[in-house]
């Protein structure tokens, strides 16, 4: 329903789960997609054959968004492929669910390294060639409702998430003038292989109570607002969260006894 043909856009973290859908869901509406990966090479393999499978053109690179110079050489690859870039999804997450008094140095920079400075590297990668090809372009992060709904045991995590957020408000301030546009796209509970072992089944009940739409989210029903953001359909929204949760975070029933 929303025409991107001819878009060049990058999407970090792709090669399955939410980054996997958002990649083909933009191919479908005639994007070329170039993509990172950290580990899972078949998987990033059948990412780029569905894009393929579209007709539309699919550039993948391993490496770690933690990495500035792996971040600088996607998007030189697009660059390189296309001319340009013209929309840039930051995606790519770990999750670490820990006490934080049982939390390591290493634990806690490490997981800010993928989640909040790998943000931070493809912002500055996509706003400095979006500046300079001029036209503007679209900035999409996708961080999660736990900035409006904390969980215990995943203080990184959720520090990281708050950060995308500031990051994001800051950016849309000052890419405004430059025509590029910069949101936040926050998920609620989402069926990816990130959250496998985190989802036990008491806490797939649990959500399936809690959300109003009755079930956790497919990573197709979060690839969709990203094609929204990602599209010109979107052109004065900026600065902005919207939140995929199935009206998760307005649920404050916990049982009320009638008067």
């Amino acid at each position: 329903m929303i025409d991107l043909t001819g878009k060049r856009v990058v999407i970090t973290g792709a090669s399955q789960g939410i980054g996997r859908a958002a990649a083909v869901a933009v191919a479908r509406a005639g994007a070329n997609v170039a993509f990172d990966y950290k580990s899972a090479t078949d998987e990033a393999e059948r990412t780029a054959a569905l894009i393929r499978e579209t007709g539309a053109e699919a550039i993948s690179l391993q490496g770690d968004t933690g990495d500035p110079a792996h971040v600088e050489e996607l998007a030189g690859r697009a660059v390189e492929a296309w001319g340009g870039i013209d929309v840039w999804v930051n995606n790519a997450a770990r999750l670490m669910v820990k006490p934080f008094l049982e939390l390591t140095d290493d634990d806690w920079h490490g997981l800010l390294a993928a989640n909040l400075h790998g943000y931070y590297y493809g912002c500055r990668s996509a706003a400095r060639r979006m500046v300079e090809q001029g036209g503007g372009g679209r900035i999409v992060n996708v961080t999660s409702i736990v900035d409006i709904q904390p969980i215990a045991e995943l203080s990184a995590y959720v520090t990281a998430k708050g950060g995308i957020l500031g990051l994001t408000k800051t950016l849309a301030v000052e890419l405004g003038p430059h025509g590029i546009t910069v949101n936040a796209l926050s998920p609620g509970a989402t069926d990816t292989p990130l959250n496998q072992v985190a989802y036990t089944p008491e806490v797939r009940h649990n959500y399936e109570v809690r959300i109003p739409l009755g079930r956790i989210a497919s990573a197709e029903e979060i690839a969709d607002p990203i094609v929204f953001l990602a599209s010109d359909a979107s052109r004065y929204i900026t600065g902005h969260e919207l939140v995929a949760d199935g009206g998760f975070v307005l649920n404050g029933n916990v049982g009320h006894a009638r008067t």
